[in-house]
């Protein structure tokens, strides 16, 4: 990128540690896919909602750490692979959180709290550590509402989910001048590759769900389909919004970046990445039955999850000023109505219908960002 930056902003960039974490993170993103592919009920969303909201907010947390503090030394890099542990037990736990795991799933979100608080207040300039002292609280109450929700099960566990969701998100924290520093390039790219990789996961849900069937023409068509719909996807997110995010937080005077941050970054990556699961659990099913109606909870979940992801790159495109919505609420409403193709026709025909709304929504963005280099 050749933007002009102001004097003394720094251009870092991500480090293969830090994309290592990040693979690991993943792994959660696929294991809510899971849940949802086997528990396509309204239970099931409400559990994959809570815990991505959790798990998000201390992926949030690792990529202002490592923004703020440099993993280049060997006690800084064993702490972080101590986090990815964390991550690593609270991925195993998913699939049965909320049936019987809920404690595992506490313990290790509790080691990957722990790791983050220590690398941020031995670690980061004084400024940013006597800011992150009064987040210390709440993620320590965040930890404890999850670990003693596991602890009881359900039906407490769900009220604790939730108090810990409202915790972590409903509480501002972050905001205008709250002492954090923002490095905008590092910070849209840390982001960047979780997106990547987690619609990569989506095209490897097709592969999970094809892997015992026998190539027949619906089985490719529905594959080929899916491969579209997750291009279009990545399109519509790396297709210069990126690009433009990193100019508007170079741009933003810097006691403004975090809480811009916070919002596209935190918030509105909530249901792009719900999105990416809804549709992933429906795809990976649905392949086993492409030509045939879907069940209502399916294509309800492959329409919901496009028109979750498309709203989402509505809000983090309004909250950075960045580029027009009418196109990405426009895509969002007309996912929905692809929804009685896949009851009534098949999923091979909703599939098709959902990747030519997409198409035709970024075709319709095209013009006013013709001159963003696609990254």
């Amino acid at each position: 990128m050749t933007e002009a930056r102001p004097p003394g902003e720094a251009i870092e960039r991500v480090t293969t540690l830090e994309l290592f974490f990040d693979l690991v993170f993943v792994f959660t993103i696929t294991q809510l896919t899971a849940v949802l592919a086997h528990h396509p009920t309204w239970e099931g969303l409400a559990q994959a909602f809570l815990m991505l909201g959790v798990i998000w907010w201390m992926y949030g947390g690792y990529a202002w750490l490592t923004n703020a503090v440099r993993a280049d030394r060997a006690g800084r890099r064993l702490l972080l692979l101590g986090g990815m542990a964390g991550f690593l037990v609270v991925a195993l736990a998913i699939p049965t959180a909320f049936d019987g795991d809920g404690l595992i799933f506490g313990l290790g979100y509790l080691v990957v709290i722990g790791v983050h608080a220590t690398l941020f207040l031995r670690s980061s300039s004084p400024s940013v550590a006597e800011a992150f002292r009064g987040i210390v609280p709440f993620n320590l109450a965040i930890a404890g509402l999850v670990l003693a929700g596991g602890a009881i099960g359900d039906p407490v566990e769900y009220a604790c989910f939730a108090v810990a969701f409202a915790l972590a998100w409903l509480v501002p924290k972050w905001g205008e001048d709250s002492g954090f520093e923002i490095g905008p390039a590092h910070f849209v790219e840390r982001h960047g590759l979780v997106v990547i990789i987690a619609i990569g996961e989506s095209v490897i849900a097709v592969g999970i769900g094809a892997a015992e069937l026998a190539l027949e023409a619906g089985v490719i068509a529905i594959a080929i389909l899916g491969l579209a719909l997750s291009a279009c996807l990545w399109w519509a997110y790396f297709g210069g919004d990126d690009t433009r995010a990193e100019r508007a937080l170079v741009a933003a005077p810097r006691a403004r970046r975090p809480g811009m941050v916070l919002a596209a970054y935190g918030y509105w990556h909530i249901p792009i990445l719900l999105g990416i699961v809804l549709s992933s659990s429906a795809l990976e099913v649905g392949i086993a039955h492409a030509s045939d109606p879907l069940e209502l909870a399916r294509a309800l979940a492959l329409a919901g999850g496009i028109t979750l992801f498309m709203l989402g790159e509505a809000l983090f495109r309004r909250t950075l000023r960045i580029a027009r919505i009418a196109g990405r609420l426009a895509a969002a409403t007309l996912a929905l109505a692809t929804i009685p193709i896949g009851t009534e026709i098949s999923a091979v025909a909703q599939l098709l219908a959902l990747v030519a709304v997409l198409v035709a929504t970024l075709a319709f963005d095209q013009p006013r960002s013709a001159h963003v280099a696609v990254t």
